[in-house]
């Protein structure tokens, strides 16, 4: 018996995965816990397939609804897709069965900012969560549970379920607790003002408060997390991060920006974490950071003493920044804080705090709108994630990508994107490793001569240039934001007949 379990009444309700797996129903809409990799339970989501998959063979349908904090792993993601019993997801994935199952039509996806999800759980919208399957560093005497290496929508999925159940997971550092700052705000119209005036203020508990009586089991495990290695900075990541630190030294220069900056955020992936990377080598000081993913720059940022406090509501970190987090969790969780991602993510803490953002796109246009969640307009990819609360509400938006993809044969600056995630409102600053398109303050046509100059890859900056003359020499055609309707998304078009945007 672990020795992590300190409730006595929970002690009793031990027992395997499989003999959990029982207590789901066909048709549960099931709130797992885990946010990019991390903190996700281990066992109950294998046992609850094999379960849909025995099911499958005697000729009955068992599919269940899943909400998340965010993506997860092939352990819960991947084990689910794979049985086809995934009816409905929300609200962000990154698990390749599961996208092939929202591409094929087989499983519903609703793709939600993150910042919404768990209060829309809460209200109902999504209607009643049947069962809350949560990871734990440990249970504490009063039934309250620490939470391992993410928080995410953990809270909302334990006070909405009607049946909770607890994998404690001694792969994770028991020294985890406190580093977690539990709070919500609650719902309208007694929703509170959410007190936090700077990154690394504490205002919750560092456990959440749950009704033991509604746990029917708890599964003791011990297994890690999700953790993939990034890949190493190349040329175009090292550009892309030299043209950022460049625009912040800019920045301070015009007194727009303190000498330590304003708070950071950084959205998940190789050329995010690169950026954060490229921070080391900068003149920069006693930097923060407020949002959603802790990754391995940041960790590297904090040990060097250029970070002083972070954030989040979860890591995502290669298996050797894990290892050193399990090591010395008792003192990163004086630099480091996990909070929901109601809060983590909160328009009113974005905004207050005045946030940089950072984040990564499939492809924007030359008027400054994003596409970042699908591939040629219909194919789903992962997901808005937290991409949409921190861009609307940035102090100063940014989104970083490689000017091509699939070797040159896919510009990511087009004429219209095939889908719209951040219109031309919200974003303020391109970069690829061409350079940094500074859209504040200019109308279209003004934007759409930077974001070629400065954005596009010199193979397309022609055809792209042509467009734009093209447009405006349409008749009835409007010169605020000139467009050939015929020709807009004909990129789109050549590349799924020959394999390639280019003409």
């Amino acid at each position: 018996m672990s020795d992590r379990i300190s409730h006595q009444g929970l002690r009793g309700k031990v027992m395997s995965a499989d003999d959990a797996a029982q207590l789901i129903k066909p048709g549960d809409q099931i709130g797992f816990s885990g946010f990019t990799g991390a903190g996700y339970p281990k066992e109950m989501p294998g046992a609850i397939a094999r379960r849909i998959t025995e099911a499958t063979e005697r000729g009955e349908e068992f599919r269940i609804n899943v909400l998340t904090g965010a993506s997860t792993a092939p352990e819960l993601d991947g084990v689910l897709a794979e049985t086809g019993g995934v009816n409905w997801r929300a609200p962000y994935q990154s698990d390749p069965t599961l996208r092939g199952k929202i591409n094929d039509g087989t499983t519903y996806y609703s793709d939600i900012h993150l910042s919404h999800s768990g209060q829309m759980t809460t209200q109902g919208f999504f209607g009643p969560v049947d069962v809350a399957i949560v990871e734990a560093v440990r249970i504490k005497e009063d039934g309250s549970i620490v939470p391992s290496s993410s928080v995410g929508n953990s809270v909302n999925y334990l006070q909405a379920a009607e049946r909770i159940i607890i994998e404690v997971n001694e792969w994770q550092s028991a020294e985890l607790e406190g580093m977690h700052d539990i709070w919500l705000p609650g719902l309208p119209p007694a929703r509170q003002i959410i007190p936090i005036e700077e990154s690394g203020q504490r205002i919750g508990k560092a456990a959440i408060d749950i009704d033991p009586a509604k746990v029917v089991a708890v599964v003791e495990t011990n297994a890690p997390d999700r953790n993939s290695p990034f890949k190493p900075l190349d040329e175009d990541s090292k550009r892309i991060a030299g043209h950022l630190i460049d625009f912040f030294e800019h920045e301070v220069a015009q007194g727009r920006l303190p000498e330590n900056l304003l708070p950071l955020q950084s959205g998940v992936g190789n050329i995010a974490n690169a950026v954060l990377a490229g921070l080391l080598d900068s003149k920069f000081e006693n930097l923060t950071s407020y949002t959603e993913v802790i990754q391995d720059g940041m960790i590297e940022l904090l040990d060097n003493g250029t970070m002083s406090v972070a954030s989040a509501t979860s890591f995502a970190l290669s298996p050797d920044a894990a290892d050193r987090m399990n090591e010395k969790a008792s003192d990163y969780a004086k630099k480091i804080i996990l909070r929901p991602q109601e809060v983590s993510n909160h328009a009113e803490v974005i905004r207050r705090l005045g946030v940089i953002s950072c984040n990564g796109l499939i492809e924007a246009d030359i008027y400054g709108n994003v596409n970042s969640t699908h591939i040629m307009g219909t194919k789903m990819m992962n997901g808005l994630g937290g991409s949409g609360d921190f861009t609307r509400n940035a102090y100063i938006s940014t989104f970083v990508s490689p000017s091509t993809a699939k070797g040159g044969d896919i510009s990511a600056i087009v004429p219209m994107v095939s889908h719209v995630d951040h219109t031309e409102h919200d974003v303020m600053v391109i970069i690829t490793e061409q350079g940094l398109a500074d859209l504040r303050g200019l109308a279209p046509r003004q934007r759409a001569k930077v974001v070629i100059d400065k954005c596009a890859h010199p193979d397309y900056k022609e055809a792209l240039t042509e467009y734009v003359e093209r447009a405006e020499k349409q008749p009835k055609v409007g010169m605020h934001t000139p467009h050939d309707l015929r020709e807009a998304l004909g990129w789109h078009q050549r590349f799924l007949e020959t394999g390639s945007m280019k003409a």
